[in-house]
């Protein structure tokens, strides 16, 4: 019969290789081995969580041998997520998460591709629209750059605040985002259009550590280069700045110029 010090013991050590399955350093096969060999040594019962727990480890590492690794340069992921369909981009030492969005306005259908951009620190360079079916027909396959971090590809990466540029007239597809949104004060939009790409990658990494329900397939019809988003789970660019980005949240301060304002981050 297992001791209180055994069960405590093997708490420890099968939650410790849990974390090690997200995070890392990888878990090696004679591991799982040695704690198979504790508790049949200790007299845990077969039918003990702890044993089906490294059996889902066991799992998972074979799961990912089964991935592809990735290519270098640029990725480019596609999938679902949270129930809504996401893509990622990776390169170099940024990511793109970007979400559609469609709705109706005065009998008009429309769609939008919202994008959001984070730097290797997690930090927002800029948040992104692009028409896919506007509200006006003109304006199809237009992009707009609703916020725009001043100079961000050369400020330090980990800035706690910075000046911004803004879209001074917001686009109405933004509707589709969020119905009242042009009820809200405008500062609060503008907060809340970063802090939805930071809410959106923290649902896209929780999605990530469980591993595929239906295979890792792409969207019929989409790009052939693009990659299951799964696949991102072993993107050692993408991840980490995901895991930067879901503990930060930003507050944003208008300034007397309709087109700047300041961005303020703080940890969640």
């Amino acid at each position: 019969m297992a001791t209180k010090e055994h069960k405590r013991y093997a708490r420890g050590l099968i939650e410790g290789l849990e974390t090690r399955v997200h995070a890392g350093p990888p878990v090696g096969d004679a591991e799982i081995l040695s704690a198979q060999e504790f508790l049949r040594q200790n007299d845990f019962s077969p039918a003990s969580d702890y044993y089906d727990r490294l059996v889902r480890i066991k799992d998972r590492l074979a799961t990912r041998v089964k991935e592809p690794s990735r290519p270098p340069g640029k990725r480019n992921y596609g999938g679902e997520a949270g129930g809504n369909w996401m893509q990622l981009q990776s390169a170099y030492d940024h990511v793109i998460l970007s979400t559609c969005h469609e709705g109706e306005f005065n009998q008009k259908r429309g769609r939008v591709k919202i994008s959001h951009r984070f730097n290797r620190e997690g930090r927002i360079d800029f948040v992104e629209l692009k028409f896919l079916r506007s509200l006006q027909p003109c304006l199809t396959g237009e992009i707009r750059k609703l916020i725009s971090v001043k100079d961000y590809q050369t400020i330090r990466k980990d800035w706690d605040a910075a000046e911004t540029f803004v879209l001074e007239v917001l686009p109405r597809e933004l509707l589709f985002l969020f119905q009242d949104i042009f009820r809200c004060p405008r500062q609060e939009v503008l907060g809340w259009l970063i802090n939805v790409g930071h809410g959106l990658a923290d649902t896209l990494l929780e999605d990530l550590r469980e591993p595929p329900v239906d295979g890792c397939n792409c969207r019929p019809g989409g790009n052939g280069e693009q990659l299951c988003l799964h696949a991102a789970r072993v993107d050692d660019v993408a991840v980490p700045i995901l895991e930067k980005a879901t503990r930060l949240e930003c507050a944003v301060e208008e300034l007397s110029d309709p087109k700047l304002m300041v961005v303020r981050y703080v940890n969640r």
